[in-house]
Formats: structure tokens, C-alpha cells, sequence
């Protein structure tokens, strides 16, 4: 693929990340993209995945980060202050989100960009009118970008499975274990759910 959804949003991702922010971790971290912002913001950085090939590639590629092949369900996490998820939500159970919460500092902030399928008006507006035209012309642009660059870059990816929940649930769920957190809908297919520990409803 030309065009990788979701580092089209590590800028906002990063933007989440609360200040005076020192530990992060990053669940599914693949092959360590994402990760690697976070050591460059001058996060200490740890990163799990239970895939053996992809963090065997984000280890080589270096970057000074702690990963870990681990399932996150089962792995026995720190304290941090800045957690973040990518893509990865929809392989575990919904509820990991609350030991994901659990780990956090007060003050520290979890994002996860999931997927979901769409349910309101607004999130087929925005899913499928307004995702599909921008997608082909994101990826005209970043397959622009490698011709001239040398190529695509073909570092391997983790497997990819498809998504159960509606984005009914993501919210109700969200609600539920995630008290004072905002989900909403965002371009190519996702969603954003971000919960700051600390927040009131």
C-alpha cells in the first residue's frame, strides 16, 4: 500500500501527548513507526506486539525503544504517561481498554485510532463520500513521492484482520469504561477515542 493510514495521523496522535510527558507505550506497535515518533518527542518508549516477524523489523530499524513481543491482554505493563493504540483495538477484546487505563499515570493520556463500522448519518458521510476520493489522491501523492524517492518502501506489515464493532458500541463502550472520554469518526475509515485519566464526564 502507497498510502498508510495510519501514519497520516501521527501528527494528531502526537498532539495528545500531555506535556512534561516522560514514559509512553505503544500497543501494536508493528514494525515500530509510530514508536519511533515518540522516542524523537523525547518519550522513553515502550512498545508491544505480539507478532515475532514485525518486531524483529522494528528492532533492527533501532531507535532506542523497548519492544516487546507480548500480547498486551497478558503482558505485565508499567506506569506511563502517554499510551496509544493504532489499529491494534480491534484484535483484543473492547475491555482492554481498561487495563490500558490502569496503567496510566494521573494526568496521562490514552489514544486509540480504531477502526470501527459506521452507524450514524454522519459517519457514512464521512466514511464513505468523502474517505474514498481523498484516499486515491493520498495515495497518488505519496506513490508520486517514492518514485522519486527510490521506491515504495517495503518493510513488512502485521497481519490485518477485519473489525466486528459498530461505531455505536466504540461510543456506548467507550462511555462506559472510559468515563469523560471523546470518541469521534475520522477520515479513511477510523475513529479517534482519546481519555485523559483525571477528566470528568
Amino acid at each position: 500500500m502507497p498510502f498508510d493510514h495510519n501514519s497520516h495521523y501521527h501528527p494528531l496522535l502526537l498532539r495528545h501527548v500531555p506535556p512534561g510527558a516522560r514514559r509512553a507505550l505503544d500497543v501494536g506497535c508493528g514494525t515500530g513507526r509510530f514508536a519511533r515518533r515518540l522516542a524523537e518527542a523525547g518519550l522513553e518508549v515502550d512498545a508491544v506486539d505480539p507478532d515475532a516477524d514485525v518486531i524483529a523489523a522494528a528492532r533492527a530499524l533501532g531507535g532506542g525503544i523497548c519492544y516487546r513481543q507480548e500480547d498486551v491482554t497478558e503482558a505485565e505493563l508499567g506506569r506511563y504517561d502517554f499510551i496509544s493504540c493504532l489499529a491494534s483495538l480491534h484484535h483484543m477484546p473492547f475491555e482492554t481498554v481498561t487495563k490500558l487505563r490502569d496503567a496510566l499515570n494521573p494526568g496521562g493520556v490514552l489514544v486509540v485510532l480504531g477502526l470501527a463500522k459506521p452507524r450514524s448519518a454522519a459517519d457514512f458521510a464521512q466514511w464513505h463520500v468523502l474517505s474514498p476520493p481523498l484516499n486515491l489522491l493520498a495515495r497518488a501523492v505519496v506513490a508520486a513521492g517514492e518514485r522519486l524517492n527510490g521506491g515504495p518502501d517495503h518493510t513488512i506489515a502485521p497481519r490485518v484482520r477485519d473489525w466486528t464493532m459498530t461505531m455505536t458500541q466504540v461510543r456506548r463502550e467507550s462511555a462506559r469504561l472510559l468515563p469523560g472520554s471523546t470518541v469521534r469518526p475520522v477520515l479513511f475509515w477510523r475513529y479517534l477515542l482519546v481519555y485523559r485519566l483525571g477528566w470528568s464526564a
